[in-house]
């Protein structure tokens, strides 16, 4: 949801040579974002009170690294089951963490359910209307900017809540549900599955001007197309991909409904499935169109939840009935169908969806028993029934072993790696896995460190320039403007992967 602006402040050309202010540009490009992401809608209903039943939330003020300056904020129901799922819920442009938990009915399924909800909150800081950046490379890239934060907010959450990092679900509205598709192509291993309501693509817009088009008229590309920019947001990954719900209105005149075919298009490719869908059904009440495409063990990878004559914003059903939630004294919170009802059941939080795991329970007791310069060995407690295992390396399946202990060869040194392990039957189907540990390999070299230039760097092969701002090699931290009077330290470490270090290098 965007708002209009009677008058929109142009930027300084990217690569103007003088004076750069990477913070007024910003701010300028966030103002101007804030007209091309999903607020239209919020002028086409006029401004009301929030809801009756304020939800509770509570601010994190500390989750660890932040790189993107977002606020976190948690609900956490009554009776909360050990090892809950979370599901992270980004709230679209003009609104808030507040309003976003106050209207849409999550919290209503979470308390149902037993699931911990958690909101990433982004501010007029960031982008002058509250839009989370999602067409900036510096916040829609992985390990860097917004991305990285709210993926920080997920391991906060085993950490301090002991929510399942294993069941970590994404969904969100506009500039949140654009923020969605970014999260499930940058974090694939982190999210089983997302929700994207009246959103766009991942990587359909890499700049303001791009956000616009994306938005009104839309972009039309080939599924594979779509689906390799979902590959290159983190090309080392081989585990599955996350499933995903596409909610739109058939009168969304802010995010155009052609972004509903074009999503499905990205992720059925990444899926490898057709574009035809396996089944299709309507919902009730609203004869919302529902169109399935199913993965070879019969679930569903990818859902089009197609909703008639509701503009721009997220459907609900205000009400006390199972089917019922969420409350429109909000603009972009629409009379429909309740969508976060369907969503949940998507996720499989309330029993009905997504298969479940296999029946042999996560092995105990992993550990790391050996770490040297180049290799972890692994040990954990046989499962009863298990053939084989299953070792995951930073969400990634790297070994099937028959029984403990593995060693993982071949890596890097002075770096930290996480495992996990599934215990297999003798048919292959894979049971939960075990949480985490995280181990460092020894050895490794000091590090170097250059401070130069933006121009300097590009020069010396240590960053690239894309559309006049620079990017660290490796790391892809945004260094600001393509210059010769922009100044920054970096340090490699290993080589040829660079990161800042203005605070200071060994």
């Amino acid at each position: 949801m965007l708002s209009h602006e009677r008058t929109c402040p142009r930027p300084e050309p990217a690569d103007r040579p003088r004076g750069p202010r990477p913070g007024r540009i910003r701010r300028a490009l966030g103002r101007i974002a804030a007209v091309a992401v999903l607020a239209a809608g919020a002028a086409l209903l006029p401004p009301a009170p929030p809801a009756e039943a304020a939800v509770t939330l509570q601010r994190v003020t500390s989750f660890g690294a932040n790189p993107g300056a977002l606020n976190m904020y948690v609900y956490r129901p009554a009776g909360l089951p050990a090892s809950p799922p979370v599901v992270l819920a980004l709230h679209g442009c003009t609104q808030s963490a507040q309003i976003y938990a106050d209207n849409s009915g999550l919290a209503k399924f979470a308390d149902r359910h037993g699931f911990l909800l958690v909101f990433p909150e982004t501010t007029t800081a960031n982008n002058g209307n509250k839009c989370f950046n999602f067409f900036q490379p510096s916040d829609n890239r992985r390990g860097q900017g917004e991305a990285a934060s709210i993926r920080q907010m997920v391991s906060h959450a085993s950490s301090a809540y002991g929510a399942d990092p294993q069941r970590a679900f994404v969904t969100g509205l506009s500039a949140g549900g654009a923020m969605t598709s970014v999260m499930l192509a940058t974090y694939p291993e982190v999210f089983r599955a997302g929700a994207v309501v009246a959103g766009i693509p991942y990587a359909c817009a890499g700049d303001v001007g791009a956000a616009f088009t994306c938005m009104n008229p839309g972009v039309d590309r080939t599924p594979a197309a779509w689906a390799q920019s979902v590959r290159d947001a983190h090309p080392g990954h081989t585990g599955p991909s996350p499933r995903v719900a596409v909610w739109h209105g058939d009168d969304d005149p802010t995010v155009v409904p052609r972004n509903a075919t074009e999503l499905r298009d990205q992720w059925t490719a990444v899926h490898g499935l057709g574009q035809s869908p396996d089944r299709t059904s309507t919902l009730t009440p609203g004869n919302t169109r529902r169109e399935q495409y199913l993965a070879a063990d019969g679930s569903v990878a990818v859902e089009v939840n197609r909703v008639p004559s509701i503009g721009h914003g997220t459907p609900v059903a205000p009400g006390s009935g199972p089917q019922q939630c969420g409350a429109t004294g909000t603009a972009n919170f629409i009379a429909s169908i309740c969508s976060s009802y369907w969503i949940t059941g998507f996720f499989g939080l309330d029993g009905s969806s997504a298969p479940d795991p296999g029946g042999l329970p996560a092995p105990a007791g992993l550990r790391a028993s050996g770490v040297t310069d180049s290799a972890v060995t692994l040990g954990w407690d046989a499962v009863d029934g298990a053939a084989s295992y299953a070792v995951y390396r930073d969400g990634v399946r790297v070994a099937t072993p028959a029984a403990p202990p593995f060693t993982d060869t071949g890596r890097t040194a002075g770096t930290a790696y996480t495992y996990t392990v599934a215990a297999r039957d003798s048919a292959g189907a894979e049971g939960a896995r075990s949480a985490g540990v995280t181990a460092t390999t020894t050895g490794g070299t000091a590090a170097t460190c250059w401070t130069a230039s933006n121009y300097a760097h590009v020069q010396a092969g240590r960053a690239t320039t894309t559309g006049g701002y620079t990017y660290a090699k490796g790391s892809n931290q945004n260094l600001g403007l393509y210059n010769t009077f922009v100044t920054h330290t970096l340090k490699e470490s290993p080589a040829g992967y660079y990161v800042l270090a203005d605070g200071g290098c060994p």
